[in-house]
């Protein structure tokens, strides 16, 4: 949390919101396709969940003024500004969603696969082993690091892209595992290099090909599993109700297709963010800036979060779409990034 918070610091203590490679654009209200419709009161559900943590004196103003708001849409209306924020890459949405694996606190024959806490010897920024030399050398067997037992090193796999699951022991206790820390590798797309392979087209890649494929070769789906160095380390976050959505990056729990995964290079954690997005199902709503992602990278990209469990799974696993998305800015900081236009 303290991380965060000092990050948040830096990225606020830019008052002309100044990213690398950024340009901005004023729009109005009438702008944003099917504004009108939307629940603007579940927005301002979802943008309580995270204003009070926001260190910054705009921000803990406009976050005291949504405790009472009676209008919904006024309150966004009357106290932000929207602007599109552009890098020159177009605008791509995918999903995410907190999977729910079976397991048990003790390895067996059934639940070989272990989730691990951070090592001690980890240091943030510095490259450790790869997953690789973790698997394959099983580095940390023994060290009692082992948080739970789960069934399935492909489900294993994905709740660490994923970032934080929930794991149902035979007695019914759910354990819930959020991200603490990685191995400083970056991360590398298992759709990607089985693109660059031959082995599927772009347009055919998903998680539940990717699923379908390692379970159908064993052998070299560990393989292509280690493709990715990246390597997730979790702590148990059991303390989170089962009601309530899984901790984003701001420690606090996101919401259902509320939340939203961005690059805080271009887009302030916790601001309320507008999306037009295309595809077979397309999506126009006002969602929250709650989270991140090692694969979320860019002033137009962001991940939905389609909620728990195996539907949310299959839903998020289908979503590449194109469309864009403005950030609703306090008005003063938005005004500061066009006062010399």
């Amino acid at each position: 949390m303290r991380a965060f918070i000092l990050a948040l610091l830096v990225l606020m203590s830019q008052p002309d919101e100044t990213r690398a490679n950024a340009t901005y654009t004023q729009l109005t209200w009438a702008d944003l396709a099917g504004w009108a419709d939307d629940d603007h009161g579940a927005a301002l559900s979802a943008f309580l969940e995270t204003c009070t943590d926001l260190p910054d004196r705009e921000w803990e103003t406009l976050c005291a003024l949504a405790q009472s708001a009676p209008d919904p849409r006024g309150f966004f209306e009357l106290l932000f500004h929207p602007v599109l924020i552009e890098d020159g890459t177009p605008g791509l949405f995918t999903g995410y969603f907190e999977p729910e694996l079976d397991g048990a606190r003790t390895r067996s024959a059934e639940f070989p696969v272990p989730l691990y806490r951070r090592p001690p010897d980890l240091v943030d920024g510095r490259i450790w082993h790869s997953r690789a030399a973790i698997e394959e050398q099983g580095l940390l067997a023994g060290k009692g690091l082992e948080i739970v037992w789960v069934d399935d090193p492909v489900e294993a796999f994905f709740l660490q892209v994923q970032g934080s699951g929930r794991v149902r022991l035979a007695t019914g206790e759910m354990v819930r595992v959020g991200y603490d820390a990685k191995n400083g590798h970056e991360y590398r797309s298992i759709g990607q290099e089985l693109v660059r392979r031959g082995t599927f087209e772009a347009h055919e890649v998903s998680a539940t090909v990717i699923r379908d494929w390692v379970r159908k070769n064993p052998t070299d789906g560990a393989k292509l599993l280690r493709h990715n160095p990246s390597f997730v380390f979790f702590r148990e976050v059991s303390d989170v109700p089962a009601s309530e959505g899984p901790l984003g990056a701001m420690n606090r729990s996101i919401t259902t297709m509320r939340s939203i995964a961005v690059d805080p290079e271009f887009v302030p954690l916790g601001a309320p963010v507008w999306i037009e997005k295309g595809g077979d199902d397309p999506l126009n709503r006002l969602m929250v800036a709650q989270d991140t992602g090692s694969a979320i990278k860019g002033a137009q990209r962001a991940d939905v979060f389609y909620g728990t469990g195996e539907e949310a799974g299959i839903e998020a696993g289908n979503i590449k779409d194109p469309g864009r998305m403005v950030v609703l800015l306090p008005i003063k900081h938005a005004l500061a990034l066009f006062e010399d236009d």
